[in-house]
């Protein structure tokens, strides 16, 4: 008898084991940001085809607050079994790290990177009756007249806003930061001729540029963007500080085991690839990456300590 019971457990021990094989119920996939903005859009698309290639869906939770810092610690501090992910952006994973001294969690310390998503490049964009076609123009402009150019950001320590810290640390000009609540208003401020420029992403102002509602002068790449192909890309223009990405990732809470980690990645990786999402973020201005865990910890690495150089040099401080 108790070697027909031990052949029984041997027989269900497999499908047990089947029965928790990662994964076995819904990922929730947690954005930093409200919906509709770039990390959601990233977000959601990079959950699109979990039920495809996981056998499981996607639960897209939108936690917003603190410049991406409450989503990011509640994403660090769940559980590390895959079923939690955090997908953000250059501001969760890199800046808020050189910004927010008592930041309550730490991107390289405490997430297993998953993927980076996409990238895109910001372009300097100015007011239309700005004398200044140019990037040389706008900094012989900017010197003529100290202190009296302003720029506009979707926020303290944006991407937008930090690009055009860059800048004024890379020519040595002055201009006053107006930082909004969302790029919207400051997109709005810039066609009103109300701000003088901006480092946008390129997605969000094509067609106001196409429009003439607003100049650009440089995309802060090193080649030319193929959506914009007569704006001069930072590198040809002989400004290699300048050449600034913004982007979108996926990780996990640190200590997440390996093979789920790479499953997440090969599901990303294969939604991201696929010919109508790629096609669909190629539209809006986003290059596809999706690399390999490794490649995005190393890449995350670099960004926090760019940037941690930039807000350091700047006295960047939160508000």
């Amino acid at each position: 008898m108790k070697n027909i019971i031990a052949a029984g457990a041997l027989a269900l021990a497999p499908l047990a084991a089947f029965g928790q094989a990662f994964p076995n119920k819904p990922i929730k996939i947690v954005i930093p940001f409200v919906a509709g903005g770039s990390s959601d859009i990233v977000g959601r698309a990079l959950g699109s085809k979990f039920q495809e290639f996981l056998g499981q869906p996607a639960v897209v939770e939108n936690k917003p607050g603190a410049n991406g810092a409450i989503a990011a610690e509640f994403v660090a501090k769940s559980d590390p079994d895959g079923y939690t992910v955090l997908v953000g952006s250059i501001g969760v994973f890199s800046i808020n790290t050189a910004l927010f001294k008592d930041l309550r969690y730490n991107p390289v310390r405490d997430f297993a990177p998953i993927t980076l998503a996409v990238t895109t490049p910001n372009i300097l964009v100015t007011k239309p009756s700005l004398p200044a076609s140019n990037v040389k123009e706008l900094i012989s402009y900017a010197k003529a007249n100290p202190g009296k150019l302003s720029y506009c950001s979707s926020g303290t320590g944006s991407s937008d806003h930090l690009t055009g810290e860059v800048f004024k640390q890379a020519v040595g000009a002055e201009a006053v930061h107006i930082p909004y609540k969302g790029g919207a208003a400051c997109q709005t401020d810039i066609m009103g001729n109300q701000v003088d420029f901006s480092f946008q992403n390129l997605g969000a102002v094509t067609n106001y540029i196409r429009a003439g509602k607003m100049k650009a002068l440089v995309v802060t790449a090193k080649e030319r963007n193929p959506q914009l192909p007569n704006v001069p890309a930072a590198g040809e223009a002989g400004f290699p500080d300048m050449i600034v990405t913004s982007w979108q990732a996926a990780a996990a809470p640190a200590k997440t085991p390996r093979d789920v980690v790479m499953k997440l990645n090969d599901a990303m990786v294969k939604t991201m690839r696929s010919p109508e999402v790629r096609e669909r973020m190629t539209a809006i201005g986003f290059d596809v990456v999706a690399g390999t865990p490794e490649e995005f910890g190393q890449f995350m690495k670099a960004e926090v300590e760019r940037w941690t150089v930039v807000v350091n040099k700047g006295g960047i401080k939160p508000e």
